[in-house]
């Protein structure tokens, strides 16, 4: 059975799906909000909130010059320096946020984007690590992360087949024994027709790994279809309010959609269920209610059943209908009031 726990929570197919709620820059600016997001997260039925660690210069150059610079989209015109500036937590954030979610019993932990990042969530003992689309063809991160024998999960946006074996390979050459795989569009937001959902169950046989989704739809459809397909894992960029202005307010979800989406991907994991042809216990009311044979007329004993004697209707105490054709032309063996169910010790086959 595939598997992987963090933090004690086992993680897989056979379990509730796994809700993070990605806090990435929507704490704009403010650490009061940081810590918020982290309470309305636990509020909401969130498994796990998730940071991003990095500086703006351990993830790009402060640099102006176009190959820096970002043409299109919703950051159009910033340069990645400005950018990153913006959206980053800061450092010395970490621990007081580490703090406020453990106090409230969610599991935190974030992806590093650097090895300098990965010493810092160590220093705070973080229970797990994710590595974001973008850096999934950065091996030397993975294998620093690895390393630190934690659970990982990689996010795998605008990544192949070969680039996520790589990715895999490298974790698990260098000692990572709990490893996960997120479908993922490296759009912001990313239109559902792009996700090719049924991916995600080629990627579980493919690589033989947990696999989820990393969603960047503005709804929660995507992800609720995806657990139908085998998804365990549900990442979601989550906000206050998506119109507060930050990086990535816009295309993240609120309070009221977190709570829908933990809701709902469970119940949609819990139909899922296993193949079970017979009866369901909400079904057993009902059974009485299902069509069987009638007399319809009175009948005495030794009285042949003709068409028009018995009929199937509802309720269902009688022969099954599938007799029918087989008791026409078959005699009573018995005084037969109208209206009375088929009974096999009525007839004389």
């Amino acid at each position: 059975m595939k598997m992987i726990t963090i933090n004690g929570r086992k993680i897989g197919s056979a379990y509730k799906p796994y809700i993070i709620a990605e806090l990435s820059a929507n704490h704009n600016g403010e650490l009061d909000k940081a810590l918020d997001i982290i309470t309305r997260a636990k509020g909401a039925g969130a498994d796990a909130v998730k940071l991003q660690t990095y500086r703006p210069d351990t993830i790009t150059l402060n640099c102006d010059k176009d190959d820096f610079r970002i043409r299109g989209g919703l950051w159009d015109g910033r340069t990645l320096y400005d950018l990153y500036q913006e959206a980053h937590t800061p450092w010395e954030w970490h621990k007081p946020l580490f703090e406020h979610a453990r106090s409230l019993g969610i599991t935190i932990f974030s992806s590093p984007f650097d090895t300098t990042a990965v010493d810092l969530l160590e220093d705070l003992n973080a229970p797990a690590y994710k590595i974001a689309s973008f850096e999934a063809i950065d091996l030397p991160l993975i294998e620093y992360v690895a390393s630190t024998g934690k659970p990982m999960i990689i996010s795998t946006g605008m990544a192949n087949e070969q680039e996520i074996q790589e990715a895999v390979d490298a974790a698990r050459g260098a000692g990572c024994r709990e490893l996960a795989l997120l479908h993922c569009v490296s759009g912001y937001p990313a239109p559902p027709g792009d996700y090719n959902l049924r991916t995600i169950g080629d990627m579980v046989e493919r690589f033989g790994l947990v696999t989820g989704l990393s969603d960047h739809t503005i709804d929660n459809a995507t992800a609720i279809t995806s657990i139908g397909l085998g998804a365990a894992i549900i990442e979601k960029h989550f906000t206050l309010n998506r119109k507060g202005g930050g990086p990535d307010d816009s295309f993240s979800i609120e309070p009221v959609e977190l709570t829908a989406l933990c809701k709902d991907t469970k119940t949609a994991w819990e139909a899922m269920g296993s193949v079970d042809y017979g009866q369901k216990s909400s079904e057993k009311g009902n059974v009485q209610f299902r069509r069987s044979l009638y007399f319809v007329r009175s009948l005495n004993a030794g009285d042949v059943i003709t068409q028009d004697a018995i009929r199937s209707v509802r309720p269902g105490y009688g022969l099954p209908p599938k007799w029918l054709k087989q008791l026409i032309g078959v005699s009573v063996n018995k005084r037969i009031e109208a209206f009375s169910p088929v009974k096999m010790e009525d007839v004389k086959i």
